[in-house]
């Protein structure tokens, strides 16, 4: 099917074979979309899409966004996600990180002014940094240390968003920008260094359960068809300032980790390590823009989203 000639809307994702990107590519098909999906594999996989491989509503590009974006036809949506988007990627990828927040999002946006259409940004929560208001709202405005080892996520995130406000004001685009915080659910990469797959992969695998400081840090966990529906609300809103989506039920990672072993039945017991440089102590969203204008708030249980999401991983141990 030419996407000059299809009845749907069309979407262009960004970083679509991801964790969310993915996610939201299967969320978009059962809207009725046409997707075009572009991602360069550097930390997605094409393992996350797969499953849509004969669908005629779906196209997949292997590209770096950093480079000039081309799409023919016509594009009502431009999803930016492209990011590596865990501790483990960004310290090992800084270049790449850095320049798919500010070069990969002058396209994306660049594609989206071309074809007029609606922008949105998956930011993050990692813009609040180590926050000094909690819970945090989307009027704070961080606590960031630009030159420690997780500025290159921080600041690339933060210049995306300045970069769609600009283009917002300046050239008059439909831009949105969505704060992501901690999230999780099936295609998670195994050793991504993010706390839930390490944690299940541990316990199913009998090791010890690595906690970084002493575990009374915090995190708010959304499980991902939540955070796909908060997002998906936020693109076809008229909203265009930053909006919270997460969930804010909050845990110490020492609970979290307490619950992974009780649902799993594991023996493993708990590796205290040091805490890493400008780890976050804290982290939970406020999410009274999301209901008030969205009228989203997350509907998955905490118990119900950990326990799909450890079947998928005990299928890949």
């Amino acid at each position: 099917m030419s996407t000059h000639n299809t009845p749907h809307p069309i979407s262009v994702v960004t970083g679509g074979a991801g964790f969310l990107g993915s996610h939201l590519t299967d969320r978009l098909l059962q809207e009725g979309h046409y997707v075009i999906a572009i991602d360069n594999f550097i930390t997605g996989s094409p393992l996350n899409l797969e499953h849509l491989a004969g669908n005629d509503r779906f196209k997949f590009i292997r590209q770096d966004v950093t480079e000039y974006i081309f799409v023919p036809g016509n594009v009502d949506y431009v999803w930016h996600f492209a990011s590596p988007a865990s501790p483990i990627d960004y310290l090992e990828l800084p270049i790449p990180t850095l320049k798919v927040g500010s070069l990969g999002t002058h396209n994306a946006l660049g594609l989206a002014r071309e074809k007029k259409a609606t922008f949105l940004l998956a930011s993050t929560s990692e813009t609040y940094g180590d926050p000094l208001i909690h819970p945090q709202t989307e009027d704070y405005w961080g606590n960031v240390n630009p030159v420690g080892p997780r500025g290159v996520y921080d600041e690339a995130k933060r210049f995306a968003e300045a970069m769609t406000m600009a283009y917002h004001t300046f050239h008059k685009m439909d831009t949105k920008i969505v704060r992501i915080f901690n999230t999780y659910g099936p295609r998670m990469r195994l050793r991504d260094g993010r706390v839930v797959p390490a944690f299940i992969g541990q316990a199913l695998t009998n090791q010890p359960l690595t906690i970084f400081g002493d575990g009374t840090q915090t995190r708010s966990f959304c499980y991902v068809s939540d955070l796909i529906d908060g997002i998906y609300r936020l693109m076809m809103s008229d909203y265009h300032q930053p909006m919270n989506i997460g969930n804010p039920c909050e845990m110490t990672i020492k609970q979290f980790g307490e619950e992974i072993l009780r649902l799993i039945g594991a023996a493993s017991t708990l590796d205290f390590k040091t805490l890493p440089i400008d780890d976050p102590k804290v982290r939970q969203p406020d999410i009274t823009r999301a209901k008030s204008i969205l009228k989203w708030e997350p509907r998955v249980a905490f118990e119900e989203g950990i326990r799909t999401t450890i079947d998928y991983f005990r299928s890949r141990v």
